[in-house]
């Protein structure tokens, strides 16, 4: 009975054996795209450095890369689901520290 159950559903194995493949390649390769991301603008900053690419072009490609770094961390935060998604830092409140009467402020510039 066992055998004939195996021969009968080793085609829908096999089947989900290739989409499991598939679904890993694809996030390893998901995985890997941020440090692509990351080197191309690192590689992107040496060229303007070194006068290789003008501003303009720099700031044109620098968005793009940047877009694609935000929507994949953006899609990241989506797949971890709610209860991993970071919390978002609170502004910082300017702070109106007095100085001691001793400190001449003229003197710290």
């Amino acid at each position: 009975m066992f055998l004939i159950d195996d021969l009968l559903l080793s085609p829908v194995k096999g089947v989900l054996w290739v989409f499991r493949e598939i679904h890993d390649a694809a996030q390893t390769e998901l995985a890997g795209e941020s440090e692509a991301i990351t080197a191309a603008l690192s590689e992107l900053y040496m060229k303007l450095e070194t006068g290789q690419i003008s501003e303009t072009e720099f700031d044109a490609r620098e968005k793009v890369l940047l877009d694609r770094l935000d929507r994949l961390q953006a899609e990241e935060q989506a797949a971890a689901g709610p209860e991993k998604r970071a919390k978002p830092r609170p502004k910082a409140k300017p702070s109106r520290r007095k100085l001691p009467s001793a400190v001449n402020p003229a003197t710290l510039v």
